[in-house]
């Protein structure tokens, strides 16, 4: 078994109602499968279908390994001008 705790930012923070949850997962997990658990939470419907998600502060794709002890941010898009 595997921990990684999640961290939310600005409008996910707000639609989860957390800045962060913590997930066991089992050993050679996927960040898919991770996403998976964080869209099955409370309020996650609200959540868009693509989510950009970096694993230990690097931009990671969705087949990527998770390792116990994890940080794994969901970034909302940030406009600017």
């Amino acid at each position: 078994m595997l921990r990684v705790k999640c961290l939310f930012f600005a409008a996910y923070r707000e639609i989860l109602g957390t800045e962060e949850l913590e997930f066991g997962l089992p050993r050679g997990s996927r960040l898919a499968e991770l996403v998976e658990l964080v869209r099955s939470q409370p309020g996650a419907e609200a959540l868009p279908a693509s989510l950009a998600v970096a694993v230990n502060h690097e931009y990671a794709l969705a087949d990527t390994e998770l390792a116990d002890g994890d940080e794994v941010a969901f970034i909302p898009p940030v406009a600017g001008g």
